[in-house]
């Protein structure tokens, strides 16, 4: 059966439309800060991205609500294309700033090399869907140097992209309940959690959650000594797991082992499932410990800054004990969070600073992530609890008699054996797929640089890539082959959807071309 079209456009045409409403409230943030030359780029770029989702929406009006192959196509075609069009006031304040047509009160800084880097379009869309996917990775080589209204739009849309775009457009538009089209929307973008019966209400109580949990991070990083602008921008990337700073060095940047061990629950809060977060604001702190992913939150990232702890301690990497604890536990909860806040340089590109122990272990936890339901991406902790407890489920199989009735037991979930089959199949679709695209990423980095830059560090950016996670080696930046670049935009779009809305996409474009013949 074919996926319809009309659907589908429409759909894609209001995410567009709430898109371009960020834009405009972004005209503001600009003014704010004296930027009035950027006003004009954020203006014109609302115009064409709401001309677009109009578009969309009046060429497919009347169209029937999505079923779950439509959201599927939906969410593919819906965050290509915003990691497209989010790029345009990256591409249009650069541009307003080399040619510099407006009046000398609009304050137009000079051109520097930094901002110099989004006047070609693929480094202006790497920034964008790196943004929107919460992914952290940048073209900009010195962040410090970029003007205040980029800083917010790089913030927004990874604070936006946190949550997912179309959460943000089900709250907008407020369509339906229950299994109407807004919840198979929302299914589509790798949810399925619910707070209430009604999708509208359970979006609405995400938001509220993820607006005060913002605020909180804002304000902790105020009381640890970070200046205004970038707390703000900080607590916005942080809690969303997105990484991106005003700074070229991360957390780094302040040399404060304070703002440092204060990040960290901070990371942790993005990493806990929203559902979790919703009870224990309702007092019922029990759910730290009593709900399965959460305490296997605590359980990795405790194990794994330890290992990593252990590692570079015996490389003699660090001056003391608790600077190499201290890096190690911030590390791998920026990488296992996939939030990608630094504080200290992993690789310089060529370079190598860490072993690769260090580097291959900080990828593993890119590669579960946290919590299913939170900010986080990865394959997330309960697919790989399914996949090693089902793995020794089908071997314990084989053992017993025939006639037994068989179960597994997933945290308080006793499955039958079709549920477990069937969640155990998921999971391992998702894990060969995610692995298939890592392998090509992978392949396609290392055809096009040098020989020079060690494998383990192609590994790691690559995995950063499409774990959406924002650490880098030293190969991620604006001097890397174009080729690369297009290949880890495909790696991070592929990963913030968890493979399977990609796989749908192709595979209806093919029956499209009749191709499956």
């Amino acid at each position: 059966m074919r996926v319809n079209t009309n659907t589908v456009g429409r759909d894609v045409g209001r995410i567009v439309q709430a898109i371009s409403l960020m834009m405009v409230a972004s005209v503001v943030v600009a003014a704010v800060n004296g930027e009035f030359y950027a006003v004009p780029a954020f203006v014109v770029s609302a115009i064409i991205v709401a001309g677009i989702g109009t578009g969309f929406v009046w060429r497919c009006r009347g169209a029937d609500p999505p079923e779950k192959r439509e959201a599927m196509v939906t969410a593919a075609t819906a965050w290509a294309i915003i990691g497209v069009l989010g790029s345009l006031p990256f591409l249009l304040v650069a541009w307003t700033i080399q040619v510099d047509p407006v009046p000398v009160w609009t304050n137009t800084p000079p051109m520097n090399a930094t901002t110099a880097v989004f006047l070609r379009p693929l480094d202006a869309v790497f920034e964008s869907m790196s943004g929107f996917t919460g992914t952290g990775l940048t073209m900009a080589a010195v962040e410090d140097e970029l003007p205040r209204s980029l800083h917010w739009w790089r913030s927004f849309i990874e604070w936006i992209g946190g949550v997912g775009v179309i959460v943000l457009t089900v709250a907008i538009l407020r369509r339906g309940s229950g299994r109407s089209g807004s919840y198979t929307l929302y299914e589509s973008e790798a949810r399925s959690e619910k707070i209430h019966p009604s999708i509208v209400t359970t979006v609405r109580e995400i938001w509220k959650i993820f607006v005060s949990l913002t605020i909180g991070s804002i304000v902790l990083f105020l009381l640890v000594g970070m200046p205004l602008w970038d707390a703000i921008n900080h607590g916005m990337t942080g809690i969303a797991t997105g990484g991106f700073s005003v700074h070229a060095a991360s957390i780094g940047h302040y040399d404060s082992p304070l703002i440092e061990y204060a990040t960290i629950p901070i990371m942790v809060a993005g990493s806990i499932a929203f559902p979790i977060h919703y009870l224990i604001f309702k007092g019922e702190l029990r759910n730290l410990y009593a709900d399965l992913q959460t305490r296997w939150v605590f359980i990795w990232f405790t194990v794994g800054s330890l290992l990593l702890s252990g590692i570079l301690y015996a490389n003699g990497q660090y001056g003391t004990l608790e600077e190499t604890f201290r890096i190690s536990l911030f590390q791998f909860v920026s990488a296992t969070s996939n939030t990608g806040f630094g504080s200290a340089t992993i690789g310089g590109g060529t370079e190598q600073v860490w072993s690769a122990g260090a580097t291959l272990l900080a990828c593993v936890g890119m590669l579960t992530g946290a919590a299913a339901g939170s900010t986080v991406s990865g394959l997330k902790l309960i697919r790989v609890i399914t996949l090693i407890k089902g793995t020794i489920w089908q071997i314990k199989d084989v053992f017993r008699p025939r006639t037994a009735i068989r179960y597994l037991q997933i945290g308080e979930r006793r499955l039958s054996e079709e549920q477990a089959q069937r969640e155990y199949t998921e999971a391992t679709v998702v894990f060969v797929l995610w692995v298939t695209f890592l392998a090509i990423g992978v392949a396609v980095v290392l055809r096009v640089l040098s020989p020079a830059h060690p494998l383990e560090y192609v590994i790691f950016d690559v995995m950063s890539a499409q774990s959406n996670v924002g650490l880098d080696s030293g190969i991620t930046g604006p001097d890397m082959p174009d080729t690369a670049k297009g290949m880890l935009i495909i790696n991070m779009w592929v990963g913030r959807l968890e493979i399977i809305p990609v796989a749908v996409l192709l595979g209806s474009i093919l029956q499209r071309l009749d191709l499956y013949r």
